[in-house]
């Protein structure tokens, strides 16, 4: 049995379609069959029925997802931990965090807990949320940086566990009009309002999805998705359209005048700032910066 095989099978668990987890995998479609195939002569039982229009888990491929994806994170880490200890690798943090978040809190958190106690070596990805979840589920980071609401899903469950250690909002902003008021406002119920939405890789745009927001308002009519709010904020303060966004990445934009909200408190999503981890006992370094955490 191989590592990418257990990859390959949580791919196709995940997209339910040949085709789309071939590509994410960046593999051939008759390759990523043969992969697939082979994990299941490995098992010896059908992981996949094949028979309907989208591809779904048998009953004994509901059993073997229930332990793939922790399998895979232990796999990885073992691997990172015994090269440190064989010398090959520098006990070093791995963070994985969203856009946003890397840009705006990542490197004042970094500094506050650098002013109390030494991390050594840091590594971070900045990705998308859909992203980072992947890098946490497969083992390659150890801890997850993220926007968090109770009431937008996650795809994490028991064998993860996560600590708040900031907090921040999602809030409609415009760019101003003429009278430096907000060129659409929300309160106003318009037919027609533009709004710059999130893709479905986005963990901001679940948030917002859960909120409801726009079945409130009517007359948003989407004109453009990205899954960075960065990229939005962009098009908001070119005048393209409303965006939710973090206040914490569009303060400056604020004090500079490029924008203004779009409507009052009661269109704003309190957030918290998290940090997750595996459940599961971590490196030295990582419980020691774990530890850390918990006493702030």
């Amino acid at each position: 049995m191989e590592l990418i095989w257990l990859e390959d099978f949580v791919a196709l668990a995940e997209t339910g379609n040949f085709s789309r987890a071939a590509e994410n995998r960046h593999v051939t479609q008759p390759a990523f069959s043969r992969r697939v195939r082979a994990l299941e002569d490995w098992v010896g039982a059908p992981l996949f029925d094949r028979s309907t229009p989208g591809v779904t888990l048998t009953a004994a491929g509901q059993q073997f997802r229930t332990g793939a994806d922790e399998l895979i994170r232990r796999i990885n880490q073992l691997r990172r931990e015994s090269r440190e200890a064989g010398g090959m690798e520098a006990a070093t943090l791995l963070f994985a965090a969203t856009h946003a978040l890397s840009f705006t809190f990542f490197p004042q958190w970094m500094r506050e807990l650098e002013s109390r106690t030494t991390l050594g070596p840091i590594r971070l990805i900045s990705d998308s949320m859909q992203a980072c979840e992947d890098l946490m589920l497969h083992g390659e980071a150890q801890f997850l940086l993220c926007h968090h609401h109770a009431a937008a899903p996650s795809r994490f469950g028991a064998q993860f566990r996560s600590q708040v250690v900031g907090q921040d909002a999602l809030a409609p902003f415009v760019a101003p009009g003429p009278d430096g008021g907000p060129r659409w406002s929300l309160s106003d119920g318009a037919d027609e309002i533009p709004y710059l939405a999130y893709s479905d890789e986005s963990g901001l745009g679940r948030i917002i999805e859960a909120h409801r927001f726009t079945d409130r308002a009517q007359g948003l009519r989407v004109v453009f998705s990205a899954r960075l709010a960065a990229s939005l904020m962009t098009m908001a303060r070119d005048g393209r359209g409303v965006a939710w966004l973090p206040v914490s990445l569009a303060e400056n934009e604020v004090a500079q005048g490029r924008l203004v909200r779009a409507a009052g408190a009661d269109w704003e999503a309190p957030v918290d700032i998290r940090v997750f981890r595996p459940t599961a006992r971590q490196s030295l370094a990582a419980e020691a910066f774990w530890s850390e955490l918990a006493v702030r």
